[in-house]
């Protein structure tokens, strides 16, 4: 006969900690008999909804939910496997499952096997690498202080502090990957700190490095002139490179390249091909007009069948070794990343005096201020050229003291003659990333 199953969640109004949270319980009844256990999860006695038995809370509830499937999928796989199953023996598996490490290093393996599943799941295994890389440091850093492991409440501010001066000093790192393996730190002790091991993050008071201003790295010209010289004699390769163009002439970031299907292609009434699409970062409207090399590229490859993306693109840490590949092959010396592509989609139309309006619109920015990065990028440039010109003409023996003795014609000759040398190193027309 099968067992009758039923849980309730609730909380004890008079139980309230001294942060104004209480625990929220769970009851598990089985054959008319109960038990009861603490979820681990706490809120405000005002966001919880008895009714619906739900916290106001969309971080907690959604831990609520999870914590709820886990009861039910637990209680049905033990019934198909042992035939019988009570509310006791329910409730000491949970419990048995639910440990909580009190050791750093350890709940930092739990985390990573959280995160693991959660690759699994979504195919992007980034965060997850990453995490390996932030809990090796603390392994060595441990070993540098003689120790296997740390308690959590060994853990003082000090501690943060000489962690974060040995990734610093020792490890060489600058603000931003110090700010990531603090950020590991914290996500651990955090855990700790949700599960009641500890009462507060000693850490709290420790700063994050300030981070300079984002440099957006992108391409020359020449450089994107050999990327489209270069076929990759591999086929994965040859994919990457393709799509490299594709998103260097379209602004696409690789989700999104990734995302596009033949419905997003569009064509206007004079037969100008464009490309409409909402980013997955920003949610804002793409609107691109395809150039000739990029309208090429995709008639190799899906622009038919809907149920299909345009590119048969794999996840994006199989891609990052293809695109290292290239960069290797046209001889650049910093590493090349996919994003450079879209940097350089920025970076070459600011180049070409499109307003920023215009460029916002067809790099689906949620705000001008992302594209104006692009206009200091090329005034840089302006100002890198000017200084290069300046240098020429000293070395030429045209000096400042000499152009101002010079009568006010000669000036103007000067000013003539400046302005001719600069439209030369400008390009002529808009026909000049086609020819590149």
């Amino acid at each position: 006969m099968r067992s009758t199953f039923a849980l309730l969640f609730y909380i004890n109004r008079s139980k309230v900690k001294a942060d104004g949270t209480t625990a929220v319980m769970c009851r598990i009844t089985i054959d008319g008999k109960s038990t009861a256990l603490t979820t681990g999860i706490y809120c405000k006695p005002e966001d919880w909804n008895p009714k619906k038995q739900e916290i106001a809370q969309t971080r907690d509830n959604n831990r609520l939910d999870t914590y709820r499937h886990r009861m039910e999928n637990l209680y049905y796989r033990t019934l198909k496997e042992q035939g019988v199953v009570s509310a006791e023996l329910l409730k000491n598996q949970i419990t048995r499952q639910v440990v909580v490490p009190t050791y750093l290093l350890k709940m930092g393996e739990l985390e990573r096997e959280r995160l693991k599943k959660r690759a699994e799941e979504t195919g992007s295994r980034s965060t997850y690498r990453s995490s390996a890389y932030y809990q090796n440091y603390i392994r060595e850093f441990l070993a540098e202080m003689g120790k296997d492991d740390i308690l959590f409440t060994d853990i003082t501010e000090e501690f943060g502090r000489e962690y974060k001066a040995y990734l610093i000093k020792y490890k060489n790192f600058g603000p931003s990957q110090t700010n990531h393996c603090m950020c590991w730190l914290n996500r651990l002790i955090y855990l700790a700190v949700d599960n009641e091991v500890l009462r507060a993050n000693p850490l709290e008071e420790i700063e994050y490095e300030k981070k300079p201003e984002p440099q957006r790295k992108h391409l020359t010209k020449a450089e994107f002139k050999k990327i489209l010289s270069t076929p990759m004699s591999d086929a994965h390769a040859e994919l990457a490179r393709r799509c490299f163009i594709f998103s260097t002439l379209t602004g696409l970031a690789y989700v999104d390249a990734q995302a596009l299907h033949p419905h997003h292609i569009g064509t206007t009434a004079d037969g100008r091909r464009y490309i409409r699409i909402n980013r997955q970062k920003t949610k804002i409207e793409a609107f691109v007009p395809l150039h000739p090399i990029a309208e090429q590229i995709l008639d190799l490859y899906n622009t038919t069948d809907d149920s299909k993306p345009v590119f048969p693109l794999p996840n994006r840490d199989a891609m990052w070794f293809d695109i290292h590949e290239i960069g290797f092959g046209i001889g650049r010396e910093e590493n090349l990343s996919y994003h450079q592509a879209r940097h350089s989609f920025g970076t070459f139309l600011i180049n070409e005096g499109i307003c920023t309006e215009s460029i916002a619109k067809m790099m689906g920015h949620a705000s001008l201020r992302s594209t104006t990065t692009y206009a200091r990028l090329s005034d840089m440039k302006i100002s890198a050229d000017m200084d290069a010109l300046v240098k020429r003409r000293k070395e030429e023996g045209l000096s400042k003291k000499e152009v101002a003795n010079q009568p006010k014609g000669s000036c103007r000759t000067l000013k003539k003659r400046l302005k001719i040398t600069i439209c030369k190193e400008e390009p002529k027309n808009n026909d000049e990333l086609q020819d590149n």
